[in-house]
């Protein structure tokens, strides 16, 4: 009795969504060009996708093998795969991840660079309802081997470059996953501590027929582990439900975002924000391009060979691009881009706007998280009009600004930033406590505090960590670090709270000067005085040559405020 309730109920809840999905779904045909790209056989498995009841990634690489078979679906060194020869793989390493006992409610970590089989193998363990634990190639084997045992994966892909930390962590791993250690075109590679095995082994067998009961709905997930700059990081765990691609919909329609684009992949795609880009782009059917590491020129010599319309970095990609001379960013045509997504760090104010100068109105800064998908939006239009700006809610999202008592704070006070949409991680891998200390009312925070101006336009003001209390007063890093990036001469600065005996903490704040630039403490000081009201102005300025940062870009602030003066 009670299953026939929770499926009516289930139903009518349906009905009442219907007519807005249907909106979402037509402004995204009109906008994007969807519908008009879809020919019978793409639209009987793109019906399927919106029937069932999970929603994971591997579904939309079937839906576009189907649709567009001879599209290219990924670019990597000049080498094109095109929807159905992604598809067709994706299918075969599937098989033969299940045929080797990784499926459902398993997981695989895969440790690679930017490659197509990162791709292939994240939607392969989707398809056999197993999860794909992305982690970073550049991990100690100290780091692996947490990863590893926490995460609980049966297997691992990596690279025979990166073989060597496998071998180094081996000692500390179970003989299941040992006996799943899989290397990228490794036919040739012999290690002396593991029985590796070539990937393309996977692919020996036909794909077989997956049936029902391997739980690829209701179980097939992503485990992003977070960059861990304040200590042990933490595995997000994202399922696939019935509402994924209605939230994934919601934002593209916010943004130019089409089926013709060509999307340049700059970040590792470990790190959430290549990973979510490359995922939009391919809901679409757009070609991927991929780039093996990020570097100013390398870029923009990609985005004209390849006619780049959209791409996704971190701020510090944008500050390594203006920092080229003129001379060499007007050697390339970069006139195709329409869109560049930015996230993952704030964005100064004063970049946004040289970048713009210089490459038009196409920039897009967005503000999300592994733990809850993409939050806000600040297009073009927000960035000149209020610099700094995260933009305003993408529909879907439900935020809350909270102050230490859990009371929602009013327009123009800062908050600790809490949200609610169908995006939210189910949770962190093996710890309940961290899961239910950031929930308050099905509403997760990871920590930044934030204030919304009264035309509903968000600013981030730090970490929750990170604010300086000098004197009693709250100071809010974010805010001085603006004030500072106004200087002519300062490219980047950082700003910390270090102790102090008789304040408790006072403001330190780390400068890298402008290429050529050089840097005064005093008149820094007195830019500061008559910008800042007095607990805020920095008593300490150091000058370095470069920020500490982790690989996805984020300031290691932990590290400033350790580092000796």
């Amino acid at each position: 009795m009670w299953n026939v309730l929770e499926r009516a109920r289930g139903l009518r809840e349906g009905l009442r969504e219907l007519p807005d999905r249907a909106r979402v779904s037509a402004q995204l045909s009109r906008q994007s060009g969807l519908l008009w790209s879809l020919t019978r056989p793409g639209l009987v498995e793109l019906a399927k996708v919106f029937t069932s009841g999970s929603q994971n990634p591997s579904k939309i690489y079937r839906v576009h093998g189907r649709n567009s078979p001879s599209k290219p679906a990924l670019v990597w060194r000049g080498r094109a795969i095109t929807w159905a020869e992604l598809d067709g793989r994706i299918d075969r390493f599937s098989s033969g991840l299940a045929r080797r006992g990784i499926g459902r409610k398993q997981s695989v970590v895969l440790m690679m660079r930017n490659r197509p089989e990162h791709v292939e193998l994240g939607a392969a363990a989707a398809r056999c309802g197993a999860a794909a634990v992305s982690v970073s190639w550049r991990s100690t084997a100290k780091e692996l081997t947490y990863l590893l045992n926490h995460s609980g994966a049966r297997g691992i892909v990596t690279e025979p470059e990166l073989l060597p930390v496998v071998e180094e962590a081996s000692p500390a791993l179970s003989a299941t996953l040992l006996s799943n250690v899989f290397v990228v075109g490794s036919e040739g590679v012999r290690s002396p501590k593991l029985e590796a095995t070539p990937l393309d082994a996977l692919l020996e067998e036909p794909a077989r027929e997956l049936t029902a009961d391997t739980g690829a709905d209701e179980d097939a997930a992503v485990v992003v582990y977070t960059s861990g700059t304040t200590g042990k990081p933490k595995g997000a765990v994202r399922k696939f439900p019935k509402d994924t691609m209605q939230a994934a919909m919601r934002f593209i329609n916010e943004t130019p975002m089409r089926v013709d684009d060509v999307h340049l992949v700059t970040c590792p795609l470990y790190h959430s924000t290549a990973f979510g880009f490359l995922s939009l782009s391919h809901v679409l059917g757009a070609t991927v391009v991929l780039m093996d590491e990020f570097k100013a020129e390398p870029f923009l010599e990609l985005v004209e060979r390849h006619a780049v319309t959209t791409t996704a970095v971190v701020p510090t990609m944008l500050h390594r691009v203006m920092e080229l001379p003129e001379e060499t960013r007007s050697r390339y045509d970069a006139r195709s881009l329409r869109v560049v997504f930015t996230g993952g760090a704030p964005l100064p104010g004063p970049l946004a706007i040289d970048f713009m100068d210089a490459f038009g109105d196409v920039l897009y800064n967005f503000y999300g998280a592994t733990e809850t998908g993409l939050v806000t939006l600040g297009k073009p239009e927000d960035l000149r009009a209020a610099p700094g700006t995260i933009g305003r809610a993408v529909p879907g999202n439900d935020i809350r600004l909270l102050d230490d008592d859990k009371r929602e704070v009013p327009a123009g006070q800062v908050g600790e930033l809490y949200v609610k949409n169908k995006l939210l991680v189910a949770g962190y891998h093996e710890d309940e406590e961290a899961t239910r200390s950031s929930m308050v009312d099905g509403y997760f925070s990871v920590g930044d505090l934030a204030r919304r101006d009264r035309d509903g336009r968000y600013f981030i003001e730090g970490r929750k960590r990170d604010m300086v209390i000098s004197g009693g007063v709250n100071v809010y890093p974010a805010e001085i670090e603006g004030i500072l990036e106004q200087h002519p001469d300062v490219g980047e600065v950082a700003v910390v709270g270090v102790p102090d005996r008789e304040w408790g903490e006072r403001v330190r704040a780390f400068v890298v000067p402008r290429a050529g630039a050089t840097l005064d403490e005093a008149a820094l000081k007195a830019f500061a005085r008559e910008r800042l009201a007095g607990p805020k102005v920095p008593r300490d300025f150091v000058v370095l040559d470069a920020l500490p940062r982790n690989p996805t870009g984020k300031v290691l602030k932990r590290e400033l405020r350790e580092r000796a003066v």
